[in-house]
């Protein structure tokens, strides 16, 4: 062994040893004997009690009884608080790290569904906004194909137009004014329902259906609706602080884009990965774009193009996302629902 590696060597056993009194002299205490006294001790005069708390500025480990043991004692002290603080950096570094690591596991992992299925037709519900219906009446999000599809009677003959003016799951008739349509969205808030309440503070931040514009009790809402667990919520919250000019905010947005993207809202991972590709970070761009196109959404494969268009993204990275895309459509794709999409651009699913 060289002499250098030696003399490495010996610093590190060196350097660790201090680190290792540095734990020690965290709180310097001695025991006089009895279980329950333990006093502290002076790292220079060695005095012994309660009064011993003058703590270095620096390291914070070692006490002193008063500021003339402190300055006394200072020079010897110098090199090892050097180390305790050294010491205290790495040990808050690596903290760091493992906590990063933690969040990218918990950030990164594929999100559950937050949408589900439809519960006439039992395909997934599209992620598109136009490809489902939320009714207010039962609570249910109903896919466009059941919401446009008639209504048939017991020969299979269709039913007539007053009839087939009802919810496709209850069979309720659909309200005849604003007052009613806010009437059944606050039964469904009084009962804890996520998309509800998520929807009331739509009204309350764009001041409609007869509530005054008002964001303090829409974030309220939208807070409400997240911690009941409707990821899409988060998003809103993080919209607030990003774009809407009410408070930009780019450290709270994407606080609330990662919550979305963890409880699985699309929209706020494909928000995280145009904010990581606009700080450089392609690499945890892409990994956002992927996770968003599984779960259906079109121009985050249009992101990934472009990138391996610029050379920052592998053929077989954009070969992926078509594949993930092509997936999705597979599980929400049906005959009915293109007959509505085919219809009205209103009932357009993907």
């Amino acid at each position: 062994m060289s002499t250098s590696s030696s003399s490495k060597e010996g610093a590190s056993t060196s350097n660790d040893g201090v680190c290792e009194v540095s734990d020690m002299l965290q709180n310097m205490r001695t025991n006089d004997g009895e279980d329950n006294d333990v006093l502290l001790l002076c790292a220079n005069c060695g005095k012994k009690g309660d009064d011993v708390n003058n703590t270095c500025n620096k390291c914070k480990q070692v006490k002193y009884c008063n500021a003339a043991c402190k300055k006394k004692h200072r020079h010897k002290h110098k090199k090892d608080c050097e180390e305790h603080q050294r010491c205290a950096a790495e040990k808050h570094n690596e903290e760091r790290r493992i906590a990063a690591e933690r969040h990218d596991e918990e950030l990164f992992k594929q999100p559950p569904p937050q949408l589900g299925d439809c519960p006439i037709c039992f395909l997934r519900l599209p992620s598109l906004d136009t490809g489902r219906r939320y009714y207010a009446c039962c609570g249910k999000e109903i896919c466009s194909g059941c919401a446009y599809s008639p209504v048939y009677d017991n020969q299979g003959n269709a039913v007539d137009i007053d009839k087939q003016n009802t919810c496709p799951f209850c069979r309720i008739l659909a309200p005849k004014s604003i007052k009613e349509i806010v009437e059944r969205l606050k039964k469904r808030v009084e009962v804890d329902d996520p998309i509800a309440i998520h929807n009331l503070g739509i009204h309350y931040r764009d001041g409609e259906h007869g509530f005054p514009q008002d964001m303090d009790k829409a974030l309220e809402l939208w807070h409400r609706a997240g911690e009941l667990g409707y990821a899409g919520a988060y998003c809103a919250i993080g919209y607030v602080y990003d774009i809407t000019g009410f408070e930009i905010d780019n450290k709270k947005a994407l606080h609330y884009y990662e919550l979305g993207a963890i409880g699985g809202c699309e929209q706020a991972r494909h928000n995280l990965g145009c904010s990581e590709g606009m700080e450089g970070n392609m690499e945890r761009a892409l990994k956002h774009y992927m996770i968003a196109v599984m779960n259906g959404r079109s121009d985050s494969l249009n992101r990934i193009q472009n990138m391996y268009l610029a050379g920052l993204a592998t053929k077989n990275d954009y070969l992926k996302a078509l594949q993930s895309y092509q997936k999705y459509l597979g599980e929400i794709r049906s005959p009915q629902r293109d007959t509505a999409a085919a219809a009205t651009e209103e009932y357009r699913y993907y």
